[in-house]
């Protein structure tokens, strides 16, 4: 994207004045590919600021949008003609989301994932928020960007951790929408993780090749099948919502010792326990899960995921959900649905025991 003749980033809403743009980048990103970004606009003739942040779940609160708001009206940007530019994670994408929805009252923004978590989740939808009282994006809005740049080449510089971090998002929508995607993380998971998604550089169209841009592909074609259609989620029975009935309790409970997608994904280890434990899935449909959790060395189990931290968890679902539990739950591999009734605190207890026992030994990421 930053390299070559690609003038997106550039000519998005471009009008007949001198094109302006303000970037807002994740001071780590900015460490690794900032003198790309300026030589980008540089070369274009773009009048443009860079605002180099850092931008983690600890920090994403309100102090942040305003920083960027106090630059943003320095510079003094069009609202209807000069969108402000993400360029970062899961975090720095929802901030500048937020922000650019309250300037002038909606000013539009473009987002440039730079993590697998925020590539395949992030990217798409409308949500945009930041951290409030204790609780995980409690402010926010609905504001979708003018434009979305993926581009998976910044994945080479990721931690491998960050690359596991992004596949639990994968997996959520393999578990809930699409068995071949499972099948594909289960047996080429371990392998695509450590190639941190990039294509075979030995031989093109080789299997690896193919399973990277299908891997990424349905994950983001299954997302957007269940968020198109309701963004501003006027619908509460969302099948994207596995993985996320515990884990923002657990994920602030503990920040900063789990990122996002790891809280994600111990939430659904347990519940595949919940599922099983209901009749849903079989001890064997529940081992593949779980296997494949390992082989993209995902966490599976923490200590702070108490019984207690469930059972709150699942109270404040039914008081925030409109009445209803709404918890989507496995009921085969790549299929779903979602159940309106609480379920019954033997089940809970059972299933909790069970995951303890069997999963306790693998500790703490």
């Amino acid at each position: 994207m930053l390299d070559g003749g690609d003038e997106e980033l550039k000519d998005t809403m471009r009008n007949s004045k001198p094109v302006k743009r303000f970037i807002v980048i994740d001071k780590t990103v900015h460490e690794l590919y900032g003198s790309k970004v300026s030589q980008y606009f540089d070369e274009r003739g773009v009048i443009y600021k860079i605002l180099p942040l850092t931008t983690t779940e600890e920090n994403k609160s309100m102090e942040l949008v305003t920083k960027i708001l106090e630059e943003v009206h320095h510079l003094g940007i069009d609202r209807r003609s000069e969108p402000i530019i993400a360029l970062g994670g899961g975090v720095c994408l929802d901030v500048v989301g937020l922000a650019a929805s309250l300037y002038r009252r909606r000013t539009p923004y473009i987002r440039v994932p730079t993590t697998l978590l925020s590539y395949v989740d992030a990217s798409v939808g409308a949500k945009t928020g930041v951290n409030f009282a204790g609780g995980k994006n409690k402010l926010g809005s609905y504001v979708p960007p003018v434009a979305t740049f993926l581009d998976s080449s910044f994945f080479q510089t990721l931690p491998l951790r960050q690359i596991s971090n992004g596949f639990a998002e994968m997996l959520k929508m393999a578990l809930m929408k699409h068995l071949g995607l499972f099948e594909l993380l289960e047996v080429n998971g371990s392998k695509l993780l450590h190639a941190k998604l990039q294509p075979s550089k030995t031989c093109s169209g080789s299997e690896m090749e193919d399973s990277t841009a299908a891997s990424m592909r349905i994950a983001i074609e299954t997302m957007l099948e269940e968020l198109a259609p309701n963004l501003w989620e006027d619908d509460l029975d969302r099948l994207v919502d596995f993985g996320h009935l515990i884990s923002p309790e657990l994920e602030m409970k503990v920040l900063p010792a789990l990122l996002h997608g790891e809280a994600v994904n111990i939430d659904m280890s347990f519940m595949v326990y919940v599922a099983q434990q209901k009749g849903l899935l079989t001890k064997d449909e529940k081992d593949r899960i779980i296997q494949c959790m390992l082989g993209l060395e995902l966490p599976v189990w923490h200590q702070e995921c108490s019984l207690a931290l469930v059972q709150k968890s699942l109270r404040e679902r039914l008081k925030h959900s409109a009445g209803s539990v709404r918890m989507p739950l496995p009921t085969g591999l790549g299929r779903a649905e979602i159940f309106h009734d609480m379920i019954a605190d033997d089940v809970i207890c059972q299933a909790f025991q069970k995951w303890t026992e069997e999963l306790s030994s693998f500790g703490n990421k």
